[in-house]
């Protein structure tokens, strides 16, 4: 089959687009686009700007790809960029923007992420794969979010944080500081619940992997005393398992305050 552009399409001169693309109705590419093969732009889909889509991705009805960040007076610029990874799906109405120059000017989505209605990436975000974000999810700049990370309705987080692998945001949960890989958050604002262990057990990890990820959890947020002795104590309790360590480096790299328990 080969690449189909419905005649109330616009595809700029320039855009480039892959092979066995579908631009549906009243879509509009933009002349910086670049399509990859095989995805679909439903009717009334949107890519602007200097963006770049995976193969293999769907755009519903009114999603925007690429649009410049939401900052007074910015203007289109061949350094703000978006980069979306293969077989991402983006429901109706939601939307991504390009980076701001000045911090790198680059947004980037990875590869099998589904956001559904509503769903907002704003500006030099740095998405992993397998990330879902259900319906009016809100995501400030300057955000990292970690692979197979689950976001629940009505979410927001606040900019320059960082999400860990494989932890999930309830719904509605206001996010203010950094979630652990592997934590469960819930509330305005969010507070650590626990751990992910709906989404460990369904990606697989084995029953000695989550045993040590909830005592290295215990260890950190509720034992006694102070957090950091707490923090470097079981940096040596389990300074040979690997996952109870990408919790304690995580903790230790970022900048910013970390979510605990109540």
């Amino acid at each position: 089959m080969s690449t189909q552009i419905h005649p109330t399409a616009f595809v700029e001169d320039g855009a480039v687009l892959g092979e066995n693309v579908t631009i549906g109705p009243f879509c509009h590419v933009g002349p910086h686009a670049q399509i990859g093969d095989g995805s679909v732009l439903m009717s009334h889909a949107v890519i602007t700007g200097y963006t770049e889509l995976g193969a293999g991705c769907t755009l519903h009805p009114h999603a925007v790809l690429g649009g410049v960040p939401q900052v007074i007076g910015f203007e289109t610029t061949p350094e703000s960029r978006l980069v979306v990874g293969e077989k991402c799906v983006f429901r109706e109405h939601t939307t991504a923007h390009s980076g701001m120059p000045k911090f790198g000017g680059l947004t980037t989505i990875g590869d099998n992420c589904f956001v559904m209605i509503g769903a907002h990436i704003a500006h030099d975000n740095h998405i992993g794969n397998n990330v879902v974000m259900a319906n009016n999810v809100s995501l400030a700049g300057h955000i990292s979010v970690g692979d197979n990370v689950w976001f629940g309705g009505l979410a927001a987080v606040h900019q320059f944080s960082r999400i860990g692998r494989n932890a999930f945001i309830g719904g509605g949960a206001i996010v203010v500081e950094d979630v652990i890989p592997f934590g469960s958050v819930v509330g305005n604002h969010a507070k650590l619940a626990g751990l992910n262990m709906v989404g460990l057990k369904r990606r697989g990890f084995s029953k000695a992997d989550i045993r040590d990820i909830r005592a290295a959890y215990k260890a950190i947020f509720l034992g006694e005393g102070l957090f950091k002795d707490r923090l470097d104590q079981t940096a040596q309790d389990y300074a040979d398992n690997p996952l109870a360590m990408e919790i304690i480096t995580f903790i230790r790299e970022g900048d910013r305050p970390i979510c605990k328990p109540a």
